[in-house]
């Protein structure tokens, strides 16, 4: 342990901590802008400077390593005027439409100039040419509001994309695709996670908002909203609720005063999928299929496989995500036992995930969703229709589709997949006494791995959240050095819960708070509370199998429920 003060506090810190992680310890704040847990930390931005014993001159906390009987001041004069200054040369190169971001009063750098009375035209301005890039279905990019922290940059590499990066020197540089290529010319993913590790407003998703309240002011439009399991573990996040916060009745209240809308529940489709895909795996299993079988819910993570690892693309399963399930059923069979003209369904996703706007409009996939909103689109509309969410009434889901398992619950963490397709391959294999909980898979290390036994068949399988991760799997797999029966891919670290739509965490809560593990906990206690938590149980997808498809993998579940997937170049 190392010993030292900071403002006159004594702190004991491990050895090799930098001084910020001596004052979180101390309760001490230090601005940071640059600086992202478990993204980046590199001391570029010069926001978190710091006097300290022994340094010529001021440091950056967040990379600086403690030593012995250092003392350090955080708050001192110098430091107060160079954050100042620092602030005041960011803002004069930021494009401070501030009353319109999409940022406002949720913005870092907002946050910053507030609290050290920078000036925003101290230096003058000079906000570039102003070019937007939104020909990408997913995300936005403006670099007039780019403050050059890299965090972006660093989001991509960690998921081993890298589309995009620095180019030019100096204070011609500036953050962008190869060659001036619009994101939408590369082989981005959709991820989204550039726009989480974004402070200010300068990436952000391509917004469906004003094609849904049109629909929804549209007479001859019949809307029907569905919501991904996850939403309700951090919809009350953009409320100012604790995040892990189960809103799912309040969250189905608040859809329904929007409009003339009903909301169903995508934990459906959850178990859907789990049906569909645990007899895909038996099947493979026993006819000689292709393994390991890969889910295919997470479309960052199809489209990352069709650009970097075509070869793997018969290994995944050719279920539907969820979303693209749920818009299927409710085009065909929902519009034939209520007599709507499918043109006439306004179907809308509520989603985690910026990559399932560019899922939507993928041909393989039929077109059936109308619109996919973020989590943070829907607290918008939320916010604009002016309802006061914190004192909404529970509602219920809409009928006809009831109550879904605890098993399409847990879909939108990591490892919630396997689990839930486990749980009922294990019923397929071992009937009664089949376990419930597979708890080898749960949690947020980056690849976990685990081998069941159920009615003689030995099952090996793997999970993996971040493509990172996942592209360490694969390359384990082309070598030989894994054999795996199934495995489960997320693109983004812990899964849905973390997913490039959720809402906005602070700085200072997404340093020192797991909210992939917080967020993760509140899905696993909804699925422990549900009447029955195996997909096979659930009521409504018996119903849908007796009227609709007949039974898992038939020729009418194959036309709604499955698909296929291409080759992409890789840029």
């Amino acid at each position: 342990m190392i010993n030292l003060k900071i403002n006159g506090i004594q702190v004991s810190v491990p050895e090799g901590s930098t001084i910020l992680d001596a004052a979180r310890l101390a309760n001490i704040n230090i601005p940071t802008l640059c600086y992202l847990k478990d993204v980046q930390c590199v001391g570029s931005c010069r926001m978190c400077l710091v006097e300290a014993t022994g340094a010529r001159g001021l440091v950056a906390a967040c990379v600086y390593p403690v030593t012995e009987g250092m003392e350090v001041q955080t708050n001192t004069p110098k430091v107060r005027k160079s954050r100042k200054t620092t602030i005041e040369l960011i803002l004069s190169t930021h494009k401070k439409k501030c009353l319109s971001c999409v940022r406002s009063t949720n913005c870092e750098l907002q946050k910053l100039a507030l609290e050290y009375n920078a000036e925003e035209d101290y230096f003058g301005t000079d906000e570039g040419d102003g070019c937007i890039d939104d020909l990408s279905p997913s995300v936005v990019r403006d670099n007039s509001k780019c403050v050059m922290c890299t965090r972006c940059v660093a989001a991509c590499a960690k998921q081993t994309v890298g589309v995009i990066g620095p180019k030019n020197r100096g204070y011609a540089k500036v953050i962008g695709s190869p060659f001036d290529k619009s994101l939408a010319e590369t082989s981005c993913i959709n991820c989204g996670q550039c726009v989480v590790a974004c402070p200010v407003g300068a990436l952000y998703e391509k917004s469906a908002t004003a094609h849904v309240w049109e629909a929804i002011q549209n007479p001859e439009k019949q809307v029907v909203f569905f919501t991904a399991p996850s939403i309700k573990a951090t919809l009350g996040e953009a409320f100012g609720m604790p995040a892990g916060t189960n809103v799912e009745g309040k969250m189905i209240s608040a859809i329904k005063q929007l409009g003339n809308v009903q909301c169903f529940d995508m934990d459906i489709t959850a178990d859907l999928t789990i049906m569909e895909e645990a007899n895909e795996l038996l099947q493979r299993l026993m006819k000689g299929g292709k393994t390991p079988m890969f889910t295919s819910c997470c479309p960052g993570w199809v489209k990352f496989a069709e650009h970097y690892y075509p070869e793997f693309l018969p290994n995944l399963s050719t279920c539907k995500s969820p979303q693209e399930m749920f818009s299927a059923l409710l085009k065909t069979y929902y519009c034939q036992k209520q007599n709507i003209k499918p043109e006439n369904l306004y179907v809308v996703s509520v989603i985690p995930c910026t990559a399932k706007k560019f899922e939507i409009a993928r041909d393989e996939l039929g077109h059936y969703t109308d619109a996919a909103l973020t989590t943070r689109e829907l607290a918008k509309m939320i916010k604009e229709a002016g309802i006061d969410f914190a004192n909404l009434a529970d509602s219920a889901y809409d009928a006809p589709f009831g109550n879904a398992s605890g098993a399409g619950a847990i879909f939108g963490a990591t490892g919630g997949v396997m689990e839930a397709a486990l749980r009922t391959a294990a019923h397929m294999l071992g009937g009664e006494g089949a376990p419930i909980e597979f708890k080898k898979v749960r949690g947020t290390k980056g690849v976990k791995e685990a081998e069941y036994t159920v009615g003689g068949q030995t099952v090996k399988v793997a999970v993996a959240h971040g493509l990172g991760n996942a592209r360490t799997v694969l390359e384990q797999i082309k070598s030989g050095k894994k054999n795996y029966t199934f495995v489960e891919v997320m693109a983004c670290p812990g899964g849905c819960i973390n997913g490039g739509g959720q809402p906005y965490v602070a700085d200072d809560i997404r340093n020192t708070t797991d909210l992939k593990a917080v967020r993760a906990k509140a899905l696993y206690n909804c699925d422990k509370k549900r009447d029955n938590r195996c997909s096979h149980e659930t009521p409504a997808v018996e119903m849908l199998y007796k009227e609709f498809f007949g039974q898992p993998l038939s020729h009418k579940s194959h036309e709604f429920l499955h698909t296929h997937y291409n080759q992409r170049d890789k840029y």
